[in-house]
Formats: C-alpha cells, sequence, structure tokens
C-alpha cells in the first residue's frame, strides 16, 4: 500500500510539472518583446563573389542612378533584380589608395598606402602594398575558392606584389594605374620606343600579361577584359570549387578612347569627351551583359553574388557626371568617394529594393569572408564591418559610427567623416562646414554655426582617426614627395583646428 501511495506521489508531481512548465512557456511567449525579434536570416553558404569594379565612373552615369544620356541597360537590369546603395562610400577618392582599401580592408592612411603609387612604380621606386596586409583574395583562395583578377592591378608591379602571389590564381590586365585601349595604338607606341632605346617607357602603353606572361592582345580593352570574365567563369563553372572574380575594369578612366561603333550610338551628345566617355561606360555595360550570360550558361547565376561600384567618384573634367553630388573625383566632398553600387544574387538579395543606410568599401572583406566561411588571420587588423545581417535586415551598420575619408594635397589636406546623418567636411583650405547629408546630399547649406557641438564632435572623431595614419610610403610623383617633406606635411595641428 505504501508503494502505490509513492507511486501515486510521484505521478502527481509530474503532472503538476508538466503543467507549470507549458504555464510558464505561454507566461514568456505571452511578454515578449516583438521589437527584438529578428528575422531568421537564411544564406547559402560559399556563393561564388564577383566584384565588378569601373574607374572614375560617375554617381550619376547609369541608369538605375539617373543617367538620361547613358543607356546601360545590363546594368539596370541587374540592380532592378538586386539593391541598389544609395550611399555607398568608397575608402579614398583616387584609385590606388581606394583599391587599396578593396583588398586589405583598412584605410591606406593606415598603411601609408594614401597616395597613388607613381607611373612605373615597378622600375622606380619598386614598392607597393605591404606584404604584412593579407588581401581578401588571400583568404578566399586558401579557403578554397577559384580565384582571378582582370583588368587594373595598380597595388604593386614588382614580382612580391604580384596578383599571383597575393591571393589570385589566374591574373590577366596590366599592373599600373591605367592603360590605352587600343592594341594597335598601345603596341606600335611601345614597339618604336622600345627601338629607340628608351629604357623606361610609359606603362599605360606596356603589353598586357596572363599570369607573369606578356601576351599580344588584339581587342578594344574593355572588350578583352569582359570576354576574359567569361573565359573564367566558363572554366570555374566545371570545377566543384566556388569562385571569386575581381573584374577591374580601367573604363572609362582616362586617356578617353572608344570604338567607333559605340561613338556613333552617342551621336547626339555634342560635347565630344562626354560622348567618348559615354562609349565608354557602354561598353563596360555591353561585356556585362556577356558576363550575366555566361553565369546562366554554366548555371551558376543563383549562386554569385555579384557586387558593382566604382573605386571613387567620377572624373569631370573627363566627361564624368556626379549629381546632385557635390564635386568628383578626387574631393572628400560626396561627389569624390560616393559610388555607384548595387548587390545582386537571386532569391537572397531582395529584390527591387534601395538600402539607404551608408556602407563602405572596407566592408567587403569581412562580408565576404563571413559568406564563405573563410578564416580571417587573427593578427588582421580591420576597419571595416561584416555587413549582411544589417544589409538582410535593413538595419544601420554605421548607427553611431564613423565614415572617413582624407586626401592630401599641396600643405594642406581635406578632410570628410560622417556620422548618422551629419557630415562635416573641411575642404581646399577652408574652414570646417557641417551639412545633415540626408537632408542635403548635394552639401549646400553649411549648418555648422547653428550646430556647433556636432561639428566639433566630428572634427575630434576625424582627428582621433589621424593618429593611426603612417607617413606615406610613397607619393605619386617626386615633387609631391618633396613638397611633402619642404612642408612639414601632413599639418595636422591645423587641420583638426576650427576657426
Amino acid at each position: 500500500m505504501k508503494q502505490i501511495n509513492l507511486l501515486k506521489a510521484f505521478l502527481l508531481l509530474v503532472f503538476v510539472g508538466l503543467v507549470l512548465g507549458c504555464t510558464s512557456t505561454k507566461d514568456k511567449t505571452a511578454v515578449k518583446n516583438p521589437k527584438k525579434e529578428h528575422k531568421n536570416i537564411i544564406t547559402p553558404s560559399k556563393p561564388n563573389i564577383l566584384v565588378i569594379l569601373c574607374d572614375d565612373l560617375g554617381y550619376s552615369d547609369v541608369g538605375f542612378n539617373g543617367s538620361k544620356d547613358i543607356p546601360t541597360p545590363a546594368l539596370d537590369g541587374l540592380a532592378k533584380d538586386g539593391t541598389i546603395f544609395t550611399s555607398a562610400y568608397v575608402t579614398h577618392p583616387f584609385c590606388g589608395p581606394s583599391r587599396a582599401g578593396l583588398m586589405t580592408g583598412v584605410y591606406p592612411h593606415r598603411i601609408g598606402a594614401q597616395f597613388n603609387l607613381p607611373p612605373n612604380s615597378g622600375e622606380t621606386i619598386k614598392k607597393g602594398i605591404s606584404l604584412k596586409e593579407t588581401f581578401i583574395s588571400k583568404v578566399l583562395d586558401k579557403e578554397g575558392y577559384n580565384t582571378g583578377l582582370i583588368g587594373k592591378w595598380h597595388l604593386g608591379s614588382n614580382a612580391e606584389f604580384h596578383p599571383n602571389v597575393r591571393g589570385f590564381d589566374d591574373f590577366y590586365g596590366f599592373l599600373g594605374g591605367g592603360h590605352n585601349y587600343f592594341p594597335e595604338q598601345y603596341r606600335a607606341a611601345y614597339k618604336r620606343q622600345s627601338e629607340s632605346g628608351r629604357k623606361i617607357i610609359w606603362d599605360y602603353l606596356h603589353p598586357l600579361e596572363h599570369n607573369g606572361k606578356q601576351i599580344k592582345e588584339t581587342e578594344y580593352l574593355t572588350d578583352a577584359f569582359s570576354r576574359e570574365a567569361v573565359r573564367f567563369i566558363t572554366d570555374a563553372g566545371k570545377t566543384k570549387d566556388p569562385f571569386f572574380l575581381y573584374l577591374s575594369y580601367n573604363a572609362p578612366h582616362t586617356p578617353l578612347e572608344a570604338k567607333e561603333e559605340d561613338l556613333k550610338l552617342f551621336s547626339h551628345i555634342k560635347d565630344k569627351k562626354r560622348r567618348t566617355y559615354a562609349a565608354m561606360v557602354y561598353a563596360v555595360d555591353r561585356g556585362v551583359k556577356k558576363i550575366k550570360q555566361s553565369l546562366i550558361d554554366s548555371g551558376q547565376l543563383d549562386n554569385t553574388l555579384i557586387v558593382f561600384f566604382s573605386d571613387n567618384g567620377g572624373k569631370t573634367k573627363a566627361g564624368a557626371t556626379n549629381y546632385p553630388l557635390k564635386d568628383g573625383k578626387g574631393s572628400a566632398y560626396e561627389g569624390g568617394y560616393r559610388v555607384p553600387m548595387f548587390f545582386h544574387w537571386p532569391k537572397v538579395v531582395p529584390a527591387g529594393e534601395k538600402f539607404d543606410f551608408p556602407v563602405s568599401a572596407l566592408d567587403f572583406y569581412p562580408t565576404f569572408a563571413k559568406l564563405a566561411g573563410a578564416k580571417i588571420p587573427a593578427t588582421k587588423k580591420l576597419d571595416g564591418k561584416d555587413i549582411w545581417n544589417n544589409f538582410i535586415t535593413k538595419t544601420d551598420s554605421y548607427k553611431d559610427d564613423n565614415i572617413f575619408v582624407l586626401r592630401h594635397r599641396n600643405g594642406f589636406s581635406d578632410v570628410g567623416v560622417r556620422k548618422n546623418e551629419w557630415k562635416a567636411v573641411k575642404a581646399y583650405n577652408q574652414k570646417w562646414k557641417l551639412f545633415n547629408i540626408e537632408n542635403d546630399m548635394a552639401e549646400s547649406n553649411d549648418v555648422s554655426s547653428k550646430y556647433p557641438e556636432i561639428l566639433k564632435d566630428l572634427v575630434k572623431d576625424a582627428a582621433e582617426w589621424s593618429v593611426t595614419h603612417k607617413q606615406p610610403e610613397w607619393w605619386h610623383n617626386v615633387k609631391t614627395g618633396k613638397e611633402w617633406k619642404a612642408l612639414e606635411m601632413p599639418k595636422f595641428d591645423k587641420t583638426f583646428k576650427i576657426e
């Protein structure tokens, strides 16, 4: 009898426990704060990553950003089926430092790369981005990605800085900061100078190379790079490994050279520079159409993240427009480093949407590594953020954080710092100004007198950031290097003084 009573007591306790457990669960559900709930983020692992970078492309020179005179149907189609970034920034308003930031994930100023490498740097200064910096290409290569670079490099021309030793299995292009577009023209010029005994020939005229070997290119350069991108994608599709392709067009960077058939399409544009520039952008778009088709044909489109943007703002003196942004290439105003950008990835990247929160090209390093499941070296310091979850949930990864830009000039520096809706700018050796960048992206209404404390805080942030900078490892020419030393640059004590 005693055993039966004990059994009854035990069963009663179990029953009460179950009831209390159920009640507790219901109570927790009832009091859960819906504001703290987040969308369950499901992202396929190890996607192909295709970065398409233009050189000096204007903010408003693509259809998806408002261009009226340059049709870009292929880019617009991808942008429409993806997400457009309206506040996308790069790390510098010039080519080389911007690309250094992309590959290293750090501001170029922190590694002494705040100037473009000079022309023919491989034969003169023989320098490049520090070998202590692990490039994102190396991280993805170690994770088993097929890695390719097509086009412009501009991060070091000597053997130790070559793309093939910095994580790229396949490199087809040129090592310097620019190149002429028509092979028959640059080959002839190179031959003349070589036969005349000239020791250093301008690198815009050098033969292209494929994995260290000179090749005889026959096509207009933009078409050649598109062709090679198709080749790489097709070959990658025959393997079981994902790919990372950095398609680094030099278009529409000067020299302004376009195919006659493309120029005819823009005969209605009277300004010659703008007409040629438009034809060069159109050639990029024509190539992107072929690249998309190659992804479809090889069955890889649905597992490919496409990222399109420009390395800096458009050069207005060379036919570009950056409307409604102020200034262009080289400037600390928005037109210098705020660029057109979109993401495309079927069924993963939201289609037909815009992302209005700020992002930086610095963010690609940790974001790509996250998507690839790749391990970032423990010693690697990054300035960017893994923005993927914020992107998918449409939240601000830079809430209360800064995005900086700094460009050195002759004896002074231009600086911009953005935090939330505010941006402080010091440019052209003038006083510091403050703008509400969300309401005034054209930076036309200085509100520094109305909000002096906000300006003070932003300038203080920029000054603290400048402490992390190194002296430049090189300058874009000899004259600038001599002036830097003679003028005792960078003179940050004066730069961050509010008048």
